[in-house]
């Protein structure tokens, strides 16, 4: 059997292009095991790479061989020997290196082929086709949104930003100007030195001066250099503003007593989820942290994470500490805002109303959207029957959604931050 392999250098990442194409090419097998891996992870393992494997039988590749050799028997239409609908024994052969079997001591087989992912590859078939939905609101953010672009020609620069073409350009035309009267002198003592030599031969004197006089000439025009510092020009940069668009995440967490361990683990789970999203996909945006149990506070990340206190249950707390640090720190016209509440749907009786309230008056008119999740397995309570009203009053810009198990994170993750067509 002949293989054809290709040699040839591609700088340091010899592979990369054949391991994208390899990507391209196994993509849903590798979206399928991204999915189970994120179901089944702990907190600290969610950004990690993760080896995948791809059955043997979805591998196979045409290869280059030479034909069989030799006396063949094939069965051909109409033939004697056979007749349609005919049984005829199966060619001895080997499994397919699952296991499982009884032992054999004949045939042969290819087991699946596993291979690890990198970091960066995980996290981008994790978030593909995510995004902050309805994402307008643009402001300048700073020195570090400012990109280079081209801005004509300057005589001063950096020489590694040399423009070759005009400097040779500018060199040739000083020359030119520096020597154009040399030139046409030139020109007009060569034509007399000719004449000279033609009709007056014999006149040496007239000769030698016209002949000193042509070298002083030749000499003039080869003093000039043919690169002075003058011709140097070099492609200008300049710093020309980016708008980009700023973007804000309040992220409320519930942490009373009802929510046991395994809910927050969920609920850790669905922010990590959120925060690697956020901060590998958007350059500028900030991330506001709120814990709440009978009272609400603004924390850092790893408060947020792994604090554990605890303790009654009054969601309106967060929605309120939410709303003063939207009005005191972000502009609703320079800013994109956004919210994501996870809770067991436990509260205190009169706060459910409270809540709705909050939400429909104080926040939804001026976020781009908010998620509320429900991490419960029992029937849904007074709070999410509060919030399908604030839902029906901004079904485009607020989405609930429930969560039984950590396995269902991801595709309702998935489902409040998929890509939205534009119409």
């Amino acid at each position: 059997m002949s293989y054809v392999i290709d040699r040839r250098l591609s700088g340091k990442n010899k592979s990369t292009v054949n391991r994208q194409r390899f990507l391209r090419r196994y993509r849903d097998h590798i979206k399928k095991a991204v999915e189970e891996a994120v179901s089944r992870r702990s907190i600290t393992d969610m950004e990690h790479g993760e080896q995948i494997s791809i059955p043997g039988r979805d591998i196979d590749e045409p290869v280059l061989h030479h034909g069989r050799g030799g006396r063949q028997t094939i069965v051909h239409p109409g033939n004697k020997e056979f007749t349609a609908g005919e049984h005829i024994p199966r060619p001895p052969g080997g499994g397919g290196g699952k296991g499982g079997g009884k032992a054999s001591n004949s045939g042969e087989g290819m087991d699946e082929f596993v291979f690890q992912i990198t970091q960066e590859e995980f996290l981008d078939f994790m978030f593909e086709d995510l995004e902050l939905p309805n994402l307008v609101k643009r402001h300048l953010t700073g020195a570090d949104t400012f990109k280079s672009v081209r801005a004509g020609i300057s005589s001063v620069g950096n020489p590694s930003r040399i423009n070759i073409v005009r400097t040779l350009r500018s060199a040739h035309a000083r020359r030119i100007a520096l020597s154009g009267s040399s030139r046409n002198k030139l020109r007009a003592a060569l034509a007399e030195l000719e004449r000279l030599k033609r009709e007056e031969p014999d006149n040496l004197s007239d000769i030698q001066e016209m002949e000193a006089e042509i070298a002083r000439l030749r000499a003039h025009i080869g003093r000039l250099p043919f690169l002075d510092t003058f011709d140097l020009k070099y492609n200008l940069l300049v710093k020309q503003p980016n708008p980009s668009s700023k973007a804000v995440m309040f992220c409320l967490m519930d942490v009373s007593g009802s929510m046991t361990q395994a809910t927050k683990d969920i609920a850790k789970r669905f922010f990590i989820l959120l925060y690697l999203f956020l901060k590998r996909s958007y350059d500028k945006i900030d991330v506001v942290f709120i814990r709440h149990h009978t009272s609400a506070k603004e924390v850092d990340e790893e408060e947020f994470f792994y604090s554990r206190e605890t303790g009654g249950t009054i969601v309106s707390s967060a929605l309120k500490l939410m709303q003063e640090i939207m009005a005191e720190r972000y502009p609703i016209n320079e800013w994109n805002i956004y919210g994501a509440q996870a809770s067991d749907g436990d509260n205190w009786n009169d706060d459910s109303p409270i809540c709705r309230d909050i939400l429909i008056k104080q926040i939804m008119p001026f976020v781009q959207y908010f998620t509320y999740v429900e991490i419960t397995p029992r029937e849904h309570q007074a709070l999410w029957f509060e919030y399908e009203q604030v839902c029906e009053r901004f079904e485009d810009t607020f989405a609930q959604q429930q969560l039984v198990s950590a396995s269902d994170i991801y595709p309702v993750f998935r489902e409040l931050f998929q890509r939205r067509l534009v119409t």
